[in-house]
């Protein structure tokens, strides 16, 4: 009986060693590094063609104000390209609009938002540890280091540091990374992607309004996420989508809709949903010049 109990104690902490050693190895979300800077610093990926690039950032600053950084032709990918490459600061939100005048290369394009972070390093290191993939290696840049990483429900974003840390202007309103996902991966992307920000969940509604996704008599599942990378919703759907839901990268808040949409349109973009309301906010989808469509929103009234 003394030798059972003796096995059985051994057997026991072994056990309990070999479960701390793999909580260990792992490491707590919490341990992960906070390596997001701030919201502005966060941009909408755009790639439009050459022809319409000037026409497509005039655009952007005729509807929602702000101003263009300067115009260069650069090498941004870790292969040969040559792109047209410009920042476009809004009040609303940062766009890095590319204009490629060569092939683009794989799988440049697919990436819907640049994330500035702290530490590339470390930011690489804690996004593969959170259920990451790292689809593009880091690469060096004319201004500092890029990765490409892909998240549970094939959701791409780029992770960028810079040499000479950047300095733009604080936002009025924060955007929202618009990231489509099916119901079998939500529950992933949602919890890998909070621990990977240090984000929080503002709001998980299992039975939000169908009109959000252009099916009104329907209900599906939307997730609100918010960290200091900015605001990310999470819309989780079958994948029946009528036209041009799912196109939408990002969602951009404003204070007058109606103002905007009258700006968008002088500006040469059409408006392809018309104003609705749902979940307290007037909501419509634009396509802008070159093809670019986002969700624009206001609180509602």
């Amino acid at each position: 009986m003394r030798n059972f109990r003796s096995s059985l104690l051994i057997a026991l902490l072994l056990g309990g060693l070999a479960t701390a050693s793999t909580a260990t190895a792992k490491g707590p979300a919490s341990a992960s590094p906070d390596v997001a800077v701030a919201p502005q610093y966060d941009t909408t990926h755009v790639y439009v063609a050459p022809e319409d690039y000037n026409r497509f950032t005039d655009s952007l600053v005729a509807t929602f104000g702000g101003h263009k950084s300067q115009q260069g032709v650069f090498q941004v990918t870790p292969t040969p390209s040559q792109t047209m490459s410009q920042l476009v600061f809004t009040p609303v939100g940062t766009f890095s609009v590319f204009g490629f005048k060569t092939p683009i290369p794989y799988p440049f394009g697919i990436e819907r938002t640049g994330y500035l972070v702290a530490d590339m390093d470390a930011a690489v290191k804690s996004a593969e540890m959170h259920g990451a993939d790292i689809t593009v290696a880091v690469f060096p840049d004319p201004i500092g280091r890029d990765a490409i990483i892909e998240w549970p429900g094939g959701v791409h974003m780029q992770l960028y540091w810079h040499t000479k840390a950047p300095q733009y202007d604080a936002l009025q309103t924060v955007p929202e990374n618009r990231v489509y996902v099916s119901p079998g991966r939500a529950d992933a992307f949602v919890r890998d992607f909070v621990d990977f920000s240090h984000g929080k969940i503002v709001s998980d509604d299992r039975q939000a309004p169908g009109v959000e996704i252009g099916r009104p008599n329907d209900t599906y599942r939307r997730v609100r996420i918010e960290s200091k990378f900015g605001k990310v919703t999470v819309l989780v759907t079958d994948g029946h989508l009528p036209y041009p839901y799912g196109r939408e990268l990002t969602g951009y808040e404003v204070t007058n809709l109606a103002d905007t949409l009258q700006k968008a349109k002088a500006a040469g973009a059409q408006v392809l949903v018309q104003p609705f309301t749902s979940d307290k906010r007037e909501a419509a989808i634009v396509q802008f010049p070159g093809g670019y469509i986002a969700e624009i929103h206001a609180r509602a009234q």
